[in-house]
This record gives C-alpha cells, sequence and structure tokens, in this order.
C-alpha cells in the first residue's frame, strides 16, 4: 500500500515486493485509522439498551450520532484500544491508559445545544469511586435536553417548565398510570396494541404509556377509571430521594442536607449554571452546585463550621468555568436522569443523535424481530 498516495509512484526494480500477510496488514492499520477518525470527529454509531426514551426511541434501536453538530471533541484520553469504549470485551479490564489525559477542547460545531435535542453524553457520575472513569472514557447516556446554561427550570405537576414557561412535550413522553376496571380483565393484545409498558416486576399492575395511549385505553366501556400516578408536590420522595440528595458530597453548613420537598414530578425551580455565572454559596445554594465546583471544575473544596473553602480560600460564591445542561429521559417514571444525579457539563457532551438506521425487538419471534417502520426514522 502506498501510503504516500500524493506523490509519483516509481518503479524500483531492486525492491523488494511487500508480501501478502504485509499488505494486509497495511489496510488493516489504515481502516483501523480511517475508522477512528470518523468515530472520534464526524458520526459514530450507538444502540439504545434501557427503556429511559420510551417511547421515543426503544430498547434495540441503533442509532447514528454526529459529532459534527455541536463540534467534535478532541479525545481527552489518547492511548485507548481502538473501538473499545472503556471496557475490553471478554476479560473486562480497562480499555484506555489514564497516564495521559489531554485538556478538554471541542472543534466548531454547526450549533449550540438546543432544548428538546436528543443529545448522547458521558454520565457524570462515573467519575465517582470505584470507576474513577475519564471524562471520555465515562458511559454513554441519551436524553433529551430540557434545560441550557442559565435557565431556571422546574417541574411542575410532571410537566416541565423552563423560565417559568411550559416547555412542549416530547412526542413519544410516558408516564405511569392508576386505572380500575368493571371487573373484566384487560386483554393483553390492547395493552400490546397501545405500546402499554410493564417494567418493575413488583408493579406489574402499573402500566406506562403515552398520553395518547391514556386517552384511547381511559375510552373502554370497561375501564372506570385512569389516573396518572404523580407524586404530590412538597413532599420529598424518602424511597428514591432525587437530587441533591441522592448522591451528596458534603453536608451543608447546618450538618445535614436541607429538605427541598423535591420529587420526580415536583422538582426545583433550580438555576442551570453557565459560564462566566457567579453563584452566591449560602447552606441552601451550596449542595447543588458543590459537585460543578469541586467534581466537574477540579476545586478543592472543604466546608469548616459555617465556612466554605475552595482551594483553600475562604468564600461566600463561585464563578462557573463550564456551561451546564439538564438531561431527561421521555419515559419519565423510568429514566435514571438530571432529576437524580444533576448537571451534565459540556466536556461531557459527545454528540446530537440524528437518525435510527435498525431496530431490533429482542421479545418478538424471529421473523418479526425487525421493527421495518423505524429504519431510517429521524429523531423528534
Amino acid at each position: 500500500m502506498n501510503w504516500k498516495f500524493w506523490t509519483k509512484k516509481t518503479e524500483n526494480p531492486n525492491k523488494k515486493k511487500k508480501s501478502v500477510g504485509r499488505e494486509w496488514l497495511d489496510a488493516i492499520v489504515f481502516a483501523v485509522i480511517a475508522a477512528t477518525l470518523i468515530r472520534t470527529f464526524f458520526i459514530e454509531a450507538y444502540v439504545i439498551p434501557t427503556p429511559s426514551m420510551e417511547r421515543s426511541l426503544l430498547v434495540g434501536d441503533f442509532l447514528f450520532v454526529s459529532k459534527v453538530n455541536y463540534g467534535a471533541r478532541t479525545p481527552i484520553t489518547p492511548i485507548a484500544f481502538p473501538f473499545a469504549h472503556h471496557t475490553m470485551p471478554l476479560i473486562n479490564t480497562k480499555a484506555y491508559w489514564d497516564g495521559i489525559k489531554l485538556p478538554y477542547y471541542r472543534l466548531p460545531g454547526l450549533s449550540d445545544i438546543k432544548k428538546g435535542d436528543v443529545v448522547v453524553f458521558n454520565y457524570p457520575m462515573d467519575a465517582d469511586s470505584p470507576l474513577n472513569r475519564p471524562v471520555d472514557k465515562r458511559e454513554n447516556y441519551i436524553k433529551r435536553c430540557q434545560g441550557t446554561p442559565g435557565d431556571t427550570l422546574s417541574v411542575e405537576e410532571a410537566q416541565v417548565f423552563v423560565n417559568k414557561k411550559a416547555a412542549p412535550n416530547p412526542p413519544g413522553e410516558q408516564i405511569e398510570y392508576n386505572f380500575t376496571t368493571s371487573g373484566v380483565d384487560v386483554n393483553p393484545d390492547i395493552f400490546k396494541e397501545l405500546n402499554v409498558s410493564f417494567y418493575d416486576p413488583g408493579r406489574s399492575a402499573i402500566p406506562t404509556m403515552t398520553k395518547e395511549s391514556a386517552k384511547i385505553f381511559k375510552g373502554y366501556s370497561f375501564i372506570k377509571s385512569l389516573n396518572p400516578l404523580i407524586q404530590p408536590k412538597g413532599i420529598s420522595d424518602t424511597l428514591n430521594p432525587v437530587f441533591p440528595s441522592k448522591y451528596p458530597i458534603h453536608v451543608n453548613l447546618t450538618k445535614k442536607l436541607p429538605d427541598y420537598k423535591w420529587n420526580v414530578d415536583n422538582f426545583g425551580p433550580i438555576i442551570i449554571p453557565k459560564k462566566g455565572w457567579t453563584v452566591k454559596l449560602d447552606s441552601m445554594t451550596f449542595p447543588l452546585y458543590e459537585r460543578c465546583i469541586e467534581v466537574y471544575e477540579n476545586n478543592k473544596v472543604s466546608v469548616v463550621g459555617k465556612d466554605i473553602f475552595v482551594n483553600g480560600v475562604k468564600t461566600d460564591s463561585y464563578t462557573f468555568k463550564l456551561n451546564y445542561y439538564w438531561m431527561m429521559g421521555d419515559n419519565r417514571h423510568d429514566s435514571e436522569d438530571s432529576r437524580y444525579w444533576g448537571f451534565v457539563p459540556e466536556d461531557h457532551i459527545v454528540g446530537k443523535a440524528l437518525f435510527i438506521w435498525m431496530s431490533f425487538d429482542e421479545n418478538e419471534s424471529f421473523l418479526s424481530k425487525i421493527r421495518w417502520s423505524r429504519l431510517f426514522r429521524g429523531i423528534k
């Protein structure tokens, strides 16, 4: 193989001809380098492993994700095994060497991240022990962006509000419902036709569906009542606590976390940090932003009595160095998202989901596994 393809090739009668094995090795090396460059800077394939985005995206959907739209992130951990993200297949060892880490840099993109975009990003909680993974080697997650830097976001009765305005609901958004019948058992084919899901075996009587499916289901004569299962406002969920109670780093200035009285259906308001924004740190705000300050922006934070120290300096404010985003799954009652672990830093953004190129349903028979209607479908 002629690696200097731009120069004119001249025959050397004394040059030894490459062996077939050497030709194959050159071809493989070239293919690996080309594929790595394409995956790093242009486009990459992903598969949906969990139901957190249903019914917009289904388990078994194969996606193409663009690195160009938001600008490709240059490698932060450059020494890694090709095509393995963070773990080597079969042997389950690290697929990278974190002895060298490069600074975060992003190439210019076609657009900024917009509210409503379906975004692939690195899971922020992988920064913690025992994984302690570098930014670009943290697990890939996919959610919908609900808030951008500087926005004030809240959730009221399961409806997202951004800057006090109701946000558009995703077309496939779904939540859990409770229903009663007139004593008639529901035909399982009805649930299948309406794409109703039952995810938790321990709560098998609680269906999850979209508003459109709920409207049809409620129209059946044997359905006496159908109501969305929404947690009441002003009551904290102690069984499944939300951010910041779920993953605290330090106790706050009163030696315990304040009770924000938030749950998955009634949350906030909370301000999403923006680069250059200065927040006043006190007993109520510090638990919300301590992770950003310490983990994502690499500061040493400590609390002594009622005093906050950042890099050894006592302070009552902090100016952010990065932009942050708020990500949520369309399957609102079966999604581990920003409501549980908080903000997504800009250096965790991988790319924008473009379209579905293949989709498999493992629960169907062999001849029906491919969801033909989803092939080459754009993502809304």
